[in-house]
């Protein structure tokens, strides 16, 4: 492993939920977050996968949200795209659980996202692709798979609570705005050019 890591990758919004009253970390893009404590991580997911980790006798988990599978030439990169990736941003959150006192052996995983929203890419297949990816990694890693919510058409808002390991998932059918949207078909028109990861 030894991934080098800068901080902005550890998500900073961290607010209070009035809904479920308590505190909650919103991931971006390329952004994880653990935490011991009686809170939710929330995302919103188009074709990008998150992948909730816990130990659930330390009542220890966290969150991740990666664009794309692999980095390919980008393997072991520390710059600021390291997180986008599936390889990198499943390394780093594991790591830093099993930094925290976690236990591989006791790592349990719920999955999400990987849908196809962004009409007229669907040959390249971005979301199944990491979807499939997610599950390949925890496979290889050993780690259970207790719930999974992959591919379709619909974008996806999931709120995990890392104590519990409960997770909450709402399936976007109208999106406000086409801001992500727009970030998918930036992401897809990248992967068409070969500009971004592997093909």
């Amino acid at each position: 492993m030894g991934w080098g890591r800068a901080e902005e990758h550890f998500a900073t919004n961290v607010y209070y939920d009035p809904a479920f009253k308590c505190q909650a970390a919103k991931l971006l893009p390329g952004e994880y977050y653990y935490t011991d404590k009686d809170m939710l991580i929330v995302t919103v997911l188009g074709s990008c996968v998150s992948a909730c980790i816990r130990d659930p006798q330390l009542g220890l988990g966290g969150m991740n949200h990666f664009m794309l599978p692999d980095a390919g030439s980008d393997a072991g990169s520390k710059d600021g795209v390291s997180m986008r990736y599936g390889n990198y941003a499943m390394d780093v959150l594991i790591e830093d659980l099993l930094a925290a006192g976690a236990r591989e052996d006791r790592l349990e995983a719920k999955v999400f996202g990987g849908g196809n929203v962004v009409r007229g890419f669907g040959q390249i297949n971005v979301g199944e692709r990491n979807a499939h990816f997610v599950l390949e990694y925890l496979r290889q890693r050993r780690i259970p798979v207790l719930a999974e919510d992959l591919n379709d058409v619909y974008p996806r808002k999931v709120y995990f609570f890392p104590q519990t390991g409960k997770v909450f998932v709402r399936k976007i059918r109208e999106l406000r705005n086409d801001t992500l949207a727009m970030r998918e078909r930036e992401y897809a028109t990248r992967l068409k050019s070969g500009a971004d990861g592997k093909q």
